[in-house]
């Protein structure tokens, strides 16, 4: 049987927690092999992935030192050295692989000197923060429209993220937004009643840090318990502003009606959407350019027809119309995003509509299976004629 032409994916860390639609664009393709070259493999359990696909690479022993000198004295991204180039070209060329995939677009001016010296296409992802934090600063910059003119193609999980890469200098020609999708059949579309008691439950799921907007969800449901006083919190994962959170809840004094999971499995997080009656999702951009692509979440939460309430915030209004998929308010609006959420808990034809049209929308541009035959069509389109039909 013939055999699959090889695709090098680069992640740095295979695979942090929240990293889970990598994993599902990774192990989704079927046309092509992929490889992964890692410098840290963590939680193999949660991620399996067969021992023969996945190389760890070794971390030079120096590498803290050369990532200070760059970027607190230099001010600009490190590159690899030139024997880690040869371990890079030896382990691509013995794996025979045909394109390499660097994930994300912030590692990308670490691999120009492999970009130049490497005979095949390379393909870097932007999936948010990637092409906002330090993309003003002007060595930066100038790395990045170098990556820009050595890569085949710069891929954008959203309109959104594909409009800033432009604006920092990569020809339009370049960019294909290539979404990073739900697995329909895991998450299937499911009816919710109203609570006879009133005891609604607002979820959100996220990364606990500053772009997601949790203590706006925090302060918008202290104003929601004011009309709907059964009504209840859900907050699913874990960050670094959990504390700040903690503080802000019970400076409200409504810690009884709010309930962390801390980070959970998928399972879990599907029992957790399944209780629910709204899913809130109130991002922003950060002072430091943080912004989202198009929150998984969220994805994850409308293909089961969970409402949404989310903000005017990066690619969200991509996947979320307002009043028809769900309800879109400004960003940093406490007040609007409370207003929003009394609307949809309040309003029975409303959440039946926009329960539809949020798993409509998830249908028809979210599709896992659809967007897996993209990536791999393009992959090919990439490789020679004889490569691609092996």
């Amino acid at each position: 049987m013939p055999k699959n032409p090889v695709v090098a994916c680069y992640i740095a860390d295979f695979l942090k927690k929240e990293q889970l639609h990598v994993y599902r664009q990774i192990t989704g393709l079927k046309e092509v092999t992929p490889q992964v070259f890692t410098h840290r493999r963590e939680n193999p359990l949660y991620f399996p992935f067969h021992i023969r696909r996945l190389t760890v690479l070794p971390k030079p022993r120096t590498r803290w030192l050369r990532r200070f000198i760059h970027r607190q004295i230099l001010g600009e991204p490190w590159q690899i050295y030139r024997w880690e180039l040869r371990r890079w070209i030896l382990e691509l060329t013995r794996v025979e692989a045909k394109v390499l995939h660097i994930y994300f677009g912030h590692v990308a001016p670490q691999f120009i000197p492999l970009m130049k010296a490497w005979p095949h296409p390379v393909v870097v992802s932007f999936h948010g923060a990637d092409a906002g934090i330090d993309a003003t600063k002007p060595r930066h910059a100038a790395r990045m429209r170098e990556v820009f003119a050595l890569a085949a193609r710069i891929l954008c999980r959203s309109e959104s993220l594909a409009t800033d890469v432009v604006r920092l200098g990569c020809l339009p020609e370049k960019v294909c937004v290539q979404r990073t999708a739900i697995p329909l059949d895991d998450w299937p579309f499911q009816g919710r009643a109203a609570p006879a008691d009133g005891a609604w439950t607002i979820v959100q799921s996220c990364r606990f840090i500053d772009k997601k907007g949790l203590d706006l969800t925090i302060a918008a449901f202290a104003d929601v318990l004011r009309r709907f006083p059964n009504a209840s919190l859900t907050l699913i994962g874990d960050g670094p502003m959990k504390p700040a959170l903690e503080a802000q809840i019970a400076s409200l004094g409504i810690g009884a009606r709010v309930r962390f999971t801390g980070f959970i499995y998928e399972d879990a997080v599907k029992r957790e959407m399944a209780a629910a009656h709204l899913f809130v999702h109130p991002s922003r951009t950060t002072e430091e350019g943080d912004r989202e692509g198009v929150p998984n979440a969220m994805l994850e939460a409308m293909a089961t027809g969970l409402p949404v309430v989310a903000t005017r915030h990066g690619g969200i209004p991509e996947a979320v119309t307002d009043g028809a998929s769900g309800l879109l308010v400004p960003e940093n609006d406490a007040p609007g995003l409370a207003a929003a959420i009394a609307r949809v808990l309040g309003d029975e034809e409303l959440r039946h509509r926009l329960a539809g049209g949020a798993r409509r929308s998830i249908e028809d541009g979210f599709d896992r299976a659809a967007q897996i035959r993209r990536l791999e069509a393009l992959y090919k389109s990439l490789m020679p004629a004889s490569s691609a039909a092996i």
